[in-house]
C-alpha cells in the first residue's frame, strides 16, 4: 500500500489500536513487580518460587518471539491481532481466578503468548503500512506506549494493592483487553499474508531449546539457592541450541524459509542498530531493577512510593517520542542517537555515587534524564534498523528485534544482580554495615552497566545521518508493499 494523504486516516486508524492493544499488553508485563511480597503470603511460596512468575513470562517470550516473524507472514494482520490478544485475553481471566500459585504461573505463560505476538506484529504493521518520510513521527508515537506502559506497571498494580486483593490487578486489566479486541478488530486490515514455507518442526524445538534454556540460564546464574536445573548447564545448552537453530535457519533459507530469516544479519545498518539497542536495554534494565532495591531496601521508601517516583521518567520519555520521531525524520539518526547515549552513559555514572544519604531528588533527576536520553536512542534506532531491510524481511526482523530485547533483558538482570550481590556480600564481610555494602553493590554494578554503554555510545557513532536514514541496506530495494482492505 502506498500511503498517500488521503490513506493517512486508514493506516493511523490501524496502528492506534495496535499500540493501545501494545500498551496493555506491555503494562501487563511490569504489573506484577509490587505484587510479588502480597503472592508470597497468599500462596504460602518463598522469594525463589515467586520470581518464577517473571521468569516463566521471560521464558514464554524467548521462545514464542522468534517464532512470529514464520508466522506473520502466513496470517492476516487481523487474524494476527485476533489470536493474540484472545490468547492474552484468556491468560488474564485464568490469573484473576487462579486457586493456586502454578495455575497462576501457568496464567502468566499464556499471557507472555499473546505479548510475544503482539510486539512483533505492531513494528511488522508500522514498516509496512507508513512510508519511509514518515516513520519516525510515527515511531515516535509508539514509544509512547513501549515506555509509558512499563513505568506504569508498578504505580497501577501499587494503587490496586493499597486498596484491593492482588486478584485485582488482573480484574482491572481484562475489560481493557476486552476491549481492545472487540474494537480494534473492527479497524484492522483484512490483509492478504504475504506467504511463508511450511512450519519446520525442528527449528520451533531448537528455538525452544536454545532461547529457553539461554534465557533461564542468564537469569538464574549467580542466584542463591537450589536450583531444578544448574544455571551454567541450561546457559551452554542454550548456547548450543541456539548455534544449531542458526544453522538450521540457514539451511533452509535455500529452501522452503526458515523460522526466522537470519538474512536481516546481513544488513550491516540492521546489526548495528541490533547491537545498539540490546546494550541501551541492558543499561535500561539495570536501573530499573536495580532502582526499586535501593529506594525500598536502602531509603526505606513504600512500594507505592517507589512506583511514583519511577513514574514522571517513564511519562517524559513517552511524551517526547512524537517529538524525538519528527526530529529524527528531519535530521537522521546519528546526531539523536549518539547523544543521547552520551547522556545514558553519564546517567549511569552519576548512579555509580550514591550512597546511604544520596538525596531522593537526585536519583529522580537522574531517572527522569536517563529516559530522556533513552527516548532519543530508542525511535531512532528502531526506525532505521528496520528501514534497512526488504519488505520481506519486516517481520523477521522485528522478532529479531524482540529476541535480542529478551536476551539482553536476561544478561542484563543477571549481571547487574549478580555483581551488585557479590560486591555487598564482600562489603560485608569488610565491616560495612548491611545498608552501606547494598549501596556499595550498587556502585560496582552501575560501573560495569557504564562500561557496558561505552560500546553502546562507539557503535551510536556509525549510525547513519540524515542523508542515508531511510533507504535500505547494501543497495537493494523493498518488495513493493502488499494491498490492504480496510474492510
Amino acid at each position: 500500500m502506498t500511503a498517500t494523504s488521503a490513506e493517512a486516516r486508514p493506516y493511523r486508524t490501524v496502528l492506534v489500536w495496535l499500540v493501545l492493544a501494545t500498551f496493555t499488553v506491555i503494562l501487563n508485563e511490569t504489573i506484577m513487580m509490587n505484587a510479588l511480597p502480597r503472592l508470597m503470603e497468599a500462596f504460602s511460596v518463598n522469594e525463589r518460587s515467586v520470581q518464577w512468575l517473571s521468569t516463566a513470562f521471560m521464558l514464554t517470550m524467548a521462545v514464542v518471539i522468534p517464532t512470529t516473524g514464520w508466522f506473520l507472514q502466513k496470517v492476516s494482520t487481523r487474524q494476527a491481532y485476533t489470536l493474540a490478544m484472545v490468547v492474552f485475553c484468556i491468560g488474564t481471566l485464568l490469573a484473576a481466578l487462579a486457586p493456586t500459585f502454578p495455575v497462576l504461573v501457568g496464567a502468566r505463560v499464556v499471557q507472555a503468548v499473546g505479548t510475544a505476538i503482539m510486539m512483533p506484529l505492531l513494528m511488522t504493521t508500522l514498516m509496512v503500512l507508513v512510508p519511509a518520510n514518515e516513520r519516525g513521527s510515527v515511531m515516535g508515537s509508539v514509544t509512547l506506549a513501549m515506555s509509558v506502559a512499563p513505568a506504569l506497571g508498578p504505580t497501577v498494580s501499587g494503587v490496586v494493592l493499597e486498596f484491593m486483593s492482588w486478584r485485582w490487578i488482573f480484574w482491572v486489566v481484562l475489560p481493557v483487553a476486552i476491549a481492545m479486541l472487540v474494537l480494534g478488530r473492527r479497524s484492522l486490515p483484512r490483509s492478504a499474508p504475504t506467504g511463508a514455507g511450511s512450519l519446520d518442526v525442528l527449528s520451533v524445538m531448537l528455538a525452544a531449546l536454545g532461547f529457553g534454556a539461554l534465557v533461564y540460564g542468564l537469569s538464574q546464574l549467580g542466584g542463591e539457592g537450589p536450583h531444578p536445573v544448574s544455571p551454567a548447564v541450561a546457559t551452554a545448552v542454550g548456547v548450543v541450541g541456539v548455534a544449531i537453530f542458526a544453522l538450521r535457519q540457514i539451511q533452509l533459507q535455500k529452501g522452503s524459509g526458515p523460522l526466522l530469516d537470519l538474512r536481516v544479519l546481513r544488513s550491516g545498518r540492521y546489526t548495528l542498530c541490533l547491537a545498539v539497542m540490546c546494550a541501551a536495554f541492558m543499561g535500561m534494565l539495570g536501573v530499573m531493577i536495580l532502582l526499586p532495591i535501593y529506594l525500598q531496601n536502602v531509603r526505606d521508601v513504600s512500594v507505592l512510593q517507589t512506583g511514583l517516583l519511577m513514574m514522571p521518567g517513564g511519562l517524559a520519555m513517552g511524551l517526547l517520542g512524537p517529538l524525538v520521531g519528527k526530529l529524527f525524520d528531519r535530521h537522521g539518526a546519528r546526531v539523536l542517537v549518539l547523544p543521547g547515549c552520551t547522556v545514558i552513559l553519564l546517567v549511569l555514572l552519576g548512579f555509580t555515587q550514591i550512597t546511604v544519604t544520596t538525596p531522593v531528588w537526585w536519583i529522580l533527576a537522574l531517572h527522569i534524564a536517563l529516559m530522556v536520553a533513552l527516548a532519543f536512542a530508542f525511535t531512532p534506532v528502531f526506525t532505521v534498523g528496520l528501514s534497512a531491510l526488504p519488505g520481506h524481511l519486516y517481520s523477521h526482523g522485528s522478532s529479531m528485534l524482540g529476541t535480542g530485547q529478551q536476551l539482553a533483558a536476561a544478561a542484563g538482570a543477571a549481571v547487574v544482580v549478580n555483581v551488585m550481590a557479590s560486591r555487598a556480600t564482600s562489603l560485608a564481610k569488610g565491616g560495612e554495615n548491611v545498608l552501606a555494602a547494598t549501596a556499595g553493590g550498587m556502585r560496582f554494578a552501575f560501573w560495569l552497566d557504564a562500561a557496558i554503554c561505552v560500546v553502546m555510545v562507539v557503535l551510536a557513532a556509525f549510525l547513519p545521518g540524515k542523508e542515508s536514514a531511510g533507504r535500505p541496506g547494501h543497495g537493494h530495494v523493498p518488495e513493493p508493499e502488499p494491498e490492504m482492505q480496510t474492510a
